[in-house]
């Protein structure tokens, strides 16, 4: 099989947009703020979004199987407070929770959190409880700055975030480390913000013994690691002066990293330095990145060909990335495909 595990409700029905920006206004006029229940969004609705844009590129491209959350510059954590944050998490989730019951062989829900700037992160642990055991998600999303750009949360090592890494553990799931939308114009979103985040949350890790209190903890950093990869011997060395173990061992059991990496230089560098065990296959299609490459006539986006093509990978490595790893990492979705016959 071929697994993407990044994958984000981009293209959802308009209303959805007209829903939040609706939402938006209630913070500043409470008259306004719309219920939940206004929102009306119907299954064909749903179909015509993802039979148009995702499942037709999944088709085209060769990729059998999506895990699929809420738009990532969506969350946008730092609108609001925790109720607005929570009651827009559970819409969000629940629609990536009706694509996956539409199109159950294609797609397999990870939910967002209701996180809120200054709020506790344990209160987001209904949210999570719900949509593992209603909604069988698979992972989640986890944002280490909810503030959008200011940075105004304890680092992933601070026990303040151990609430969730307890019921991580607990249901066995892993957590995309995900920013949201920047909104600091110091920060493009997709640009630098969502790629200085994977670094920073990387080096983090790095100067915490976060995993020693959590063996069983795995996050995955998207977006290729960011800077991590390119900068590999830096973190080594870093590592060392601060007298911490060897990467292997200090966080490469329980860090790995995407391939939404968008051209075949970038991947190769990926597949040389990071080991192939820690290397997930994704594409984040019809997201940050979607026009055609000049140099090579094919989308961005289509990860796939970078795999495919790519003369460092066995075989034998490149089942793992496709789809070996990915089921390791996600259990919940291995014994999902196991219970299907897949």
């Amino acid at each position: 099989m071929i697994i993407d595990c990044h994958g984000h409700y981009t293209t959802a029905p308009k209303a959805l947009e007209e829903w939040r920006n609706k939402q938006i206004a209630g913070i500043q006029d409470p008259s306004a703020m719309p219920k939940a229940s206004e929102l009306k969004i119907s299954d064909d609705d749903i179909r015509e979004t993802i039979v148009n844009n995702q499942l037709r590129l999944m088709k085209e491209r060769g990729n059998d199987l999506t895990l699929f959350s809420p738009r990532a510059s969506f969350m946008a954590h730092h609108i609001g407070d925790f109720e607005v944050s929570s009651t827009w998490a559970a819409i969000c989730n629940e629609l990536c929770f009706r694509v996956s019951k539409l199109f159950p062989e294609h797609f397999v829900p990870v939910a967002m959190l209701p996180q809120s700037p200054g709020v506790d992160p344990k209160t987001c642990i209904p949210e999570l409880v719900k949509c593992v055991e209603q909604y069988g998600c698979v992972g989640i999303n986890l944002n280490p700055d909810p503030s959008g750009g200011h940075w105004t949360s304890p680092p992933l090592t601070d026990k303040l975030w151990y609430p969730i890494y307890e019921k991580m553990v607990e249901y066995d799931i892993p957590a995309m480390i995900h920013v949201s939308t920047s909104c600091n114009a110091c920060f493009h979103t997709t640009g630098a913000h969502y790629l200085n985040a994977d670094t920073t949350a990387f080096m983090q890790c790095v100067q915490g013994d976060l995993f020693k209190d959590f063996p069983q903890l795995r996050f995955l950093i998207p977006h290729g690691g960011g800077a991590v990869p390119y900068h590999w011997g830096r973190f080594r060395g870093l590592a060392q002066e601060m007298k911490k173990p060897l990467l292997d061992t200090h966080v490469m059991n329980n860090i790995f990293f995407d391939t939404c990496v968008y051209h075949q230089p970038g991947i190769d560098l990926l597949n040389t330095v990071i080991p192939v065990k820690n290397v997930l296959f994704a594409s984040e299609m019809i997201g940050a990145v979607r026009g055609i490459d000049p140099t090579t006539g094919h989308y961005y986006d289509d990860t796939k060909r970078y795999i495919d093509a790519s003369k460092i990978l066995s075989a034998e490595d490149k089942q793992a990335v496709f789809e070996g790893n990915t089921r390791r990492v996600f259990p919940r979705l291995d014994a999902l495909l196991k219970k299907q016959g897949r």
